[in-house]
């Protein structure tokens, strides 16, 4: 049991830095194309890449196969519109902003729990605060207004919350790679749907564009989500989330070294709040699982 949590864990800090790190390429992707064309082909490219998985190791589920239907069709949705608000979001803010409000997701989970009647832990509620007063310093411009980028990533960050959780719901249910490709599937074909309809879909820049897509679609797609489906069979969302959480700082820490993002005193102190809520939030459900552990 603990060497399974411990490897659970190690995945989902390996998919942390992944995703922090992949907030780079999505990025720059934007330079050269539409934010649905560019979720369209990376996910187009992630759901490819699990294929000689999907051919070398055969599913070992007992649940009906339309389970298993319904669970890649929700979690695909949900993946498609938070990824889909987070691509519009990074033509209008840095990286680091993106991770950073991104990552609020993790104090939504256990809000989104009080639907399942699960109690819901003070300190989730002192950590709620911390982020909202850093999302506050943050985003917030001179005139109180938030701004258009990051008030995209804040909504993206309530479906990124649900998916969390219906990965959770799923994982236990129905085979994970097969979970994996099916919800990459449906996320790509919304988005090239999305593509024909209010973008230009142009395969010569495509071909420009061809770094950030392979990073973003090979690793954060086709790697880091498979990575997140199999380690939360060993941990729970809300264990799960305070690791992923993690991907704002790699997301910073890649938009600095590699972008020249500079976030300064007041980026700073917001971001630092953010986390301060962000980990503060997870703290019973560490507790919980130390515990268990021991």
């Amino acid at each position: 049991m603990k060497a399974g949590a411990w490897r659970a864990d190690a995945l989902l800090l390996l998919t942390a830095i992944i995703w922090g790190t992949a907030f780079v390429a999505q990025r720059v992707g934007m330079d050269h194309m539409g934010p649905f064309a560019f979720n369209g082909a990376r996910f187009v490219l992630g759901s490819l890449s699990l294929l000689p998985l999907l051919w070398f190791f055969p599913s070992k589920q007992t649940s009906p196969r339309s389970t298993l239907f319904f669970a890649c069709g929700v979690a695909g949705v949900m993946l498609y519109a938070g990824s889909s608000l987070q691509q519009i979001g990074l033509v209008y803010t840095t990286a680091g902003n993106a991770g950073f409000i991104t990552g609020l997701y993790i104090v939504l989970v256990p809000f989104f729990a009080l639907f399942w009647r699960q109690k819901t832990h003070s300190y989730t509620w002192f950590g709620a605060v911390l982020a909202v007063i850093g999302l506050f310093i943050l985003s917030v411009t001179d005139e109180l207004v938030l701004a258009y980028g990051d008030l995209l990533e804040l909504i993206g960050a309530f479906f990124w919350a649900g998916h969390v959780l219906v990965i959770g719901h799923f994982t236990q249910r129905v085979d994970s790679i097969r979970l994996a490709f099916g919800q990459f599937a449906v996320c790509a074909l919304l988005s090239l749907l999305s593509a024909l309809l209010w973008e230009e879909i142009d395969f010569q820049v495509i071909q420009t564009a061809w770094v950030p897509i392979a990073y973003a679609g090979l690793l954060s797609v086709g790697v880091a989500y498979t990575l997140q489906v199999i380690a939360q069979k060993e941990a729970p969302a809300a264990h799960a989330a305070i690791i992923l959480s993690m991907e704002a700082v790699f997301a910073a820490v890649g938009g600095w070294l590699l972008l020249d993002e500079m976030l300064g005193v007041r980026g700073l102190i917001g971001c630092g709040l953010m986390l301060c809520g962000m980990l503060v939030s997870q703290l019973p459900a560490l507790r919980q699982r130390s515990q268990a552990m021991a």
